[in-house]
């Protein structure tokens, strides 16, 4: 039986590592994923050509620079405060809170640091302005069905997505 190759159409199922430029784990996905490649799935660009060709089994490392992956910090979303300004539950590195502008956007941002009295909150990605890699292991593939293909998806599913699955989070 020959394997099925990554092409336009086909369901691709996946894990994958990211790895950061000093080879630390950064997000590790166990629980396969899918999306149907050659459609608009939020797949990155760069991975998903990396991808085409490839087969059930088959490992595949991408590097991605920021301008390709999470992007480059901006400096306007990090904002320091007075160590007493902020709620204790919110004084730790990792801890994450919802601000609210003007217009009523919602943005979460974490504890970045704290130094000097000052806490620094930071609303970039984790992984913004850093070089990663994606390190991808190929599950299964299979040809998309007619209703995953033609978007006859669940509401709320976006098309060029499986019906029986949930969108990656690549990005």
């Amino acid at each position: 039986m020959t394997k099925e190759s990554i092409e336009k159409g086909k369901l691709v199922e996946f894990t994958y590592q990211i790895v950061d430029e000093n080879g630390d784990v950064k997000e590790q996905i166990d629980l396969p994923l899918t999306y149907i490649h050659g459609h608009d799935s939020g797949m990155y660009e760069k991975i998903e050509k990396a991808l085409e060709g490839k087969h059930s089994n088959d490992k595949v490392i991408v590097e991605l620079s920021p301008e390709e992956g999470f992007g480059e910090a901006d400096p306007d979303m990090m904002f320091e405060d007075d160590i007493e300004n902020v709620p204790p539950e919110f004084r730790m590195i990792g801890a994450e809170a919802e601000f609210q502008n003007d217009q009523g956007d919602v943005k979460t941002f974490r504890v970045a640091a704290i130094e000097n009295g000052k806490v620094i909150m930071d609303g970039n990605h984790p992984l913004a302005g850093k070089q990663v890699a994606f390190h991808i292991t190929v599950n299964s593939v299979r040809d998309a069905t007619e209703d995953e293909l033609s978007g006859k998806v669940p509401t709320g599913q976006a098309a060029g997505l499986p019906t029986d699955d949930i969108p990656p989070t690549l990005n």
